[in-house]
Formats: C-alpha cells, sequence, structure tokens
C-alpha cells in the first residue's frame, strides 16, 4: 500500500468512525427525548445547524440502543468534542439514574 492509499485508509476509516458517534449521540438524545439540534447549539453557539445529525436523523437509522452517558461522553472525548461531551454531562446529572 502506497502512503496515498494508507492516507486515504485512515481518513476513511476515521470518518466511519465518526459517523458511529454521530449516530450514537442522536440515540442517546432520542432515548432521553433530548433534541440533538439543541444540545449541539448549546456546545457550539457559534456554529450552524450540524448537517451530520440532521443526515443521520433523516436516514432513520436507530440503533435502538441504550447507550450509558458515561460511554457517550468518553466516545465525543475521543473525537475532541469537549464541548458536547461536558454539555452531554450536565444533561446527565439531571437523570435520576444513567
Amino acid at each position: 500500500m502506497d502512503q496515498k492509499s494508507i492516507t486515504e485508509f485512515i481518513i476513511q476509516k476515521y470518518q466511519e468512525d465518526e459517523q458511529v458517534m454521530i449516530q450514537l449521540f442522536v440515540q442517546w438524545c432520542e432515548n432521553h427525548e433530548i433534541d440533538p439540534f439543541v444540545l449541539y447549539q448549546k456546545a457550539y453557539p457559534s456554529q450552524g445547524p450540524n448537517e451530520a445529525i440532521k443526515t443521520i436523523i433523516d436516514s432513520n437509522e436507530s440503533m435502538d440502543l441504550d447507550i450509558d452517558s458515561g460511554t457517550l461522553i468518553e466516545v465525543l472525548q475521543l473525537f475532541g468534542n469537549d464541548d458536547l461531551a461536558f454539555v452531554v454531562s450536565e444533561e446527565a446529572n439531571k437523570f435520576p439514574n444513567d
């Protein structure tokens, strides 16, 4: 595999993993009856609506998983979404048992 192919492969895998992260975030929001757009805007107020979230919601690809808040926070942090992880943590602290 040449360097260009390796680079393309790494980028493709990152993008696929990023999609899974977004799916987990959207599913977590659905499980807790939270609007993912509102939560995302709370974390990143200077950004517009997140098209990736819209795409996931429009695709109707529900994962039907009960996602632990701590796991979601860790996944978000792995992708450098520390602000979103913080907002998710704040919301999770409002839940009686999560």
